[in-house]
């Protein structure tokens, strides 16, 4: 019997080695999609292609310059993208439900009061930026606004966001059912794929959702939309109900409302 299991563990051994590699080699791939990192790559891949090539017709000047070129560009590599390793490596081992001790009572009237400031705002052409904090603390976000701790209601976000404001540029943290602070700064993305049309405010919302798994909530100055973003994308938005479900889903995951 155990000379039949080392039997076949020798023989699977090699399958279960391409698995891993091909596991780990996907991962990587969506570590650095969306990003500068991206491009490069995919150019190292065709470079370690061109060198199995190489190898195995035994073009021993190509191989040994691949071979060193190797040793360099992995020290360059790490040294250039530092930014958008430290931003996967932020947020591995996050989960996605979010674990606040509120009762579905509470969050459901935290929702409608975003939902009514949002589409109030949105009429009136007013922007704002809102993110929900889940699993990620947002502290260093928090630290760069104006520390405010109320309540979320929508009158307080209204208010808030009016041009007049001192604090409506920026965005506003809510954890829970607190907005903790307001005019808040948030990374911008760097994903090379967004239009050139797309604005600071959205940007901003991209990028705290790339490097955090907080939800951003956003209301265009110049059309009135109404934009959610999670998780580096935007969600769209048909109509208030739309969007109410779509907040709970993201909160709550849509498994735990099941």
């Amino acid at each position: 019997m155990l000379s039949a299991i080392l039997t076949f563990w020798n023989f699977s051994k090699p399958a279960i080695e391409i698995l891993i590699l091909w596991a780990v080699f996907y991962q990587i791939l969506i570590f650095f999609q969306n990003t500068r990192a991206f491009q490069v790559l995919k150019g190292l891949i065709y470079l370690l292609v061109a060198f199995l090539i190489f190898e195995f017709l035994e073009l021993h000047t190509l191989t040994l310059l691949l071979r060193h070129f190797f040793a360099i560009s992995v020290l360059a590599f790490l040294i250039i993208f530092q930014q958008e390793i430290r931003q996967g490596l932020a947020r591995l081992g996050q989960q996605h439900l979010f674990t606040a001790s509120l009762e579905e009572s509470e969050m459901t009237a935290m929702i409608e009061e975003i939902t009514a400031a949002t589409h109030k705002l949105a009429r009136r052409k007013i922007g704002c930026l809102i993110a929900l904090e889940k699993e990620t603390k947002l502290k260093t976000y928090i630290d760069s606004g104006v520390a405010i701790d109320g309540k979320v209601s929508s009158e307080i976000m209204q208010s808030i966001f009016v041009p007049t404001s001192p604090l409506h540029d920026g965005g506003i943290i809510i954890r829970n059912d607190r907005i903790l602070a307001a005019a808040c700064l948030f990374p911008l993305s760097e994903n090379i794929n967004l239009s050139k049309i797309i604005g600071t405010r959205h940007r901003a919302a991209l990028g705290l959702t790339e490097q955090t798994d907080a939800i951003a909530v956003m209301v265009s100055e110049e059309t009135g939309n109404i934009s959610v973003a999670s998780q580096g994308r935007f969600i769209p938005i048909v109509n208030k109900e739309n969007f109410s479900r779509i907040l709970k889903d993201l909160l709550v995951g849509q498994k735990e409302k099941s």
